[in-house]
Parts: C-alpha cells; sequence; structure tokens
C-alpha cells in the first residue's frame, strides 16, 4: 500500500510514517523545507519531495496523511481530494490506529514528550515490547521519535491543540497538568479543562486515570529526585507519573526505578549538546511555566562555579556559575494571550544574561491582528530588568560567543529554529 504524508518533517507526522513503513507500505512525503527528520526519513528509505506540488500526489497512492496545519487549499490535499484519495489528518490517523491497541496516551499542558518517553522506556526494558509515538527524538530509539513494538501495547503522546486528542481511543490516560496553554485556539482556560474533561471521558469501563498530581507520595518523590539524571521537580512529577503506569500494568518497581534512573533525556529537552569550554543546553520550553521550571532546574544543577573548589570557600559563599538564555519566544498569539505570564517569570528567574530574540511565528497559526500588538522589543520594556536585553538571533549569537567565558552555561531555549543555534556553538 501506497500512502503520501503532507508535512512529514513534523514530529507526528513523521513518527507516523515510520510506522507505516514498518508495517511493510511504501511511504513517500512532502515539506516545506529539508530538515534532520526528512533527512533521517529518507536515509530510511521514506522518499522525501521538498516543497507542496500537485506531482507528488503518484499513482497507486491510497491514503494521504497531514499535519493538521495544512489546508484545504494545498496543492497536494488538492490533488488527493480531486482524485478521491481517502485523507486523513495525523490526529484522525493516529485515532485510528489507538483502536488496534491497548492505548496509553500521555497528555498535559506540559511534560508530555518527556512523560512518554520515560514511560515507552520503561516499558520496553521491562519486557512489555510498546509500540511507540512520541513528539521527541531519544537517542535509545536510535534517535528517532517511533520504536515498533509486537505488542498491544500502544504509548503516545496525546496533544490537546485543535481538540486533537478527542480522537484517541485510550485504556489509560496520563494528565501531567492542565495549564492556560493554546490560547490561539481554546480563547479561555475554562474551555481548555473541559476539553481534558472531554477526552478523560473517553476511558471505557475499566480504564484508568492517572494525574500527577494524584500518584507521587513523598517516599516515591525523594527516591526518584535522587536517581534521576535529569534535574528538576518537574521531572520528578513525569517519572511519578510513568512509575504509576508501570505499577498498572504489573510492572516490578526494581526494574522501573532502574529504567528511570537510565533515562538520560531527549531532544530539545534540557538537552546537552557540549560540555567545554562552556556548557550549551538545549531546550524546547516555550510557555511561562515551562521557562521557570526549566531555569530553576538550571540554577539547581550548577549551583556553583566549577573552578571554585569547596575547600577554597573555607566559609566564603560559593561564586555562583554564570548561566546565559537566548529565548525565542514562540508564536505572537501565545506570546500575546500570556504577556503578563512571561513578564512575571523574566522578572523572578535568577539567570544572569537573558536575550530575547524575535518572535517565532507559526505558519497557518498567527492573527494578523495580533502580531501587530507584540514584539519582542515591548516584552523587554515591560520587563525592565538590566540583565535583560532584545537582539535578533544572529546579533545574540555573536554576543554571547564574544562573551562567555569558560566554564560558564548558555541555555538555547523556544520551540521555533532557535535549536539551530545550539549547532553554531
Amino acid at each position: 500500500m501506497k500512502i503520501h504524508c503532507i508535512g512529514i518533517g513534523g514530529i507526528g507526522v513523521s513518527a507516523l510514517a515510520q510506522y507505516y513503513l514498518a508495517q511493510g507500505h511504501k511511504i513517500s512525503g512532502s515539506d516545506l523545507a529539508a530538515s534532520e527528520i526528512t533527512d533521517f526519513l529518507q536515509k530510511k528509505g521514506v522518499k522525501i519531495f521538498i516543497g507542496n506540488k500537485p506531482e507528488n500526489i503518484k499513482e497507486g497512492i491510497i491514503l494521504v496523511i497531514h499535519s493538521p496545519a495544512v489546508k484545504p487549499e494545498n496543492p497536494e490535499y488538492k490533488k488527493a481530494k480531486e482524485l478521491g484519495i481517502k485523507l486523513q489528518s495525523y490526529p484522525e490517523a493516529l485515532g485510528e490506529l489507538t483502536k488496534k491497541y491497548y492505548t496509553i496516551a500521555i497528555s498535559g499542558s506540559h511534560g508530555k514528550s518527556t512523560t512518554t518517553a520515560m514511560t515507552g522506556l520503561l516499558l520496553a526494558k521491562a519486557g512489555l515490547d510498546p509500540t511507540i509515538i512520541v513528539g521527541t527524538r531519544l537517542k535509545e530509539l536510535g534517535n528517532s521519535n517511533f520504536r515498533e513494538g509486537k505488542s498491544k501495547y500502544l504509548v503516545i503522546e496525546a496533544c490537546e491543540y485543535d481538540g486533537s486528542f478527542l480522537q484517541y481511543s485510550p485504556s489509560i490516560i496520563v494528565v501531567t497538568n492542565v495549564d492556560k496553554e493554546h490560547l490561539d485556539y481554546f480563547k479561555t482556560f475554562a474551555n481548555v479543562k473541559k476539553a481534558f474533561k472531554e477526552f478523560i471521558a473517553r476511558l471505557p469501563d475499566g480504564g484508568i486515570l492517572i494525574e500527577s498530581k494524584k500518584v507521587a507520595s513523598k517516599k516515591d518523590a525523594e527516591a526518584l529526585k535522587k536517581l534521576l539524571k535529569i534535574p528538576g521537580e518537574h521531572n520528578v512529577s513525569n517519572a511519578s507519573c510513568a512509575l504509576a503506569v508501570a505499577r498498572a500494568l504489573g510492572v516490578d518497581d526494581k526494574v522501573s526505578f532502574k529504567s528511570l534512573s537510565e533515562y538520560k533525556g531527549s531532544w530539545r529537552r534540557f538537552e546537552i549538546v557540549k560540555e567545554k569550554p562552556y556548557t550549551v543546553i538545549s531546550d524546547y520550553a516555550h510557555h511561562p511555566n515551562e521557562i521557570l521550571a526549566t531555569l530553576t532546574a538550571a540554577r539547581e544543577k550548577y549551583p556553583k562555579h566549577p573552578s571554585t573548589p569547596i575547600r577554597q570557600a573555607q566559609g566564603k559563599r560559593l561564586r555562583a556559575r554564570k548561566i546565559w538564555l537566548i529565548f525565542q519566544p514562540h508564536q505572537h498569539q501565545r506570546t500575546h494571550y500570556l504577556f503578563n505570564d512571561f513578564v512575571k517569570v523574566f522578572k523572578k528567574v535568577k539567570i544572569d544574561n537573558i536575550i530575547i530574540t524575535d518572535i517565532y511565528d507559526v505558519a497557518g497559526r498567527e492573527a494578523e491582528k495580533i502580531n501587530k500588538t507584540v514584539d519582542s522589543q515591548m516584552l523587554v520594556k515591560k520587563i525592565g530588568r538590566k540583565n535583560v536585553k532584545y537582539m535578533p538571533i544572529d546579533a545574540a549569537e555573536k554576543f554571547v560567543k564574544e562573551n562567555i567565558k569558560s566554564g560558564e552555561v548558555l541555555i538555547v531555549m523556544g520551540a521555533g529554529d532557535v535549536y539551530k543555534l545550539s549547532d553554531e556553538f
């Protein structure tokens, strides 16, 4: 069977493409630009087209899966429609898949990718052999966001945006947290909470609901904090959810704690990409609460300067290791709706030098009238701290390279293309 994917470079569609490839189908796909993901898929045998063109819809294709961002006027979408080829959005296609498995759906405003990764890898090490579809790349999966399993278990990341998770049919639902996120779609926090209630209502009789705020005992939390390689209280919470899933499926705690202790993190989730002469961390955080959690964890992980031996302090306060941040706001609408929350966070965090670059526009998800109401300069001015500056991304790179010193820490943060900067350092 021939399947074509529009927007195949996306973190979700690319995982589904690998699923169908593993099932023996011939896969092709297109995206507007080449990327690490399209290169990876091409090496696995996927036919990749750069650019959306009607001629990419070849004879014999019986299914076209598309990113939710793809509109009906897309030339490939239109061609498939004209030819009567079945069209499915990524959530529709994944939803169909969830009906064939015992599905464990990891949802929440923050922490979905990490919790999905922890859960999937834990179940794999426990011998449950799950299929995994996750919104980040994992070294344990050969730098992929997909794992082919042979059992009945499917572990997926279930995003709430656009009501996507309402397409899924899970047997276990994990809710990491519920926050004011994706307000460009939901408009109000009340609507966010309503969507999560509707999702939870999709559990069948005998289904299992796991909520982070209800699962972590003090004893478990203390144990997890000591053994986790990735920092932060939020990751203790994520690990607690993975542990709860494992217990629900009868996995021995010894196996679970060992697996969680071995988890090294994932792509752009506090990913340490370089450690000498200074440390560079790439992170996906783009919501105020995610930013606060990540930067708090960073300050905890790097409390003192590495060149200051403890014995030399002799009662004197150790010099704190300087932390730099280059942050790229993600989407004008998010910046608009959460403007005051961003201001509060950047006034609060104990980071030495903060550079905020221009807002990253998200294709198909921006409103022109909102674009004109907010920009990064306005955000910096409202924050009003001397150590918070606005710079275009190229200027930020140059400034940091000229001023960062050995032993210091640079965090490159955002959900847009700012992650490419981490390679430049």
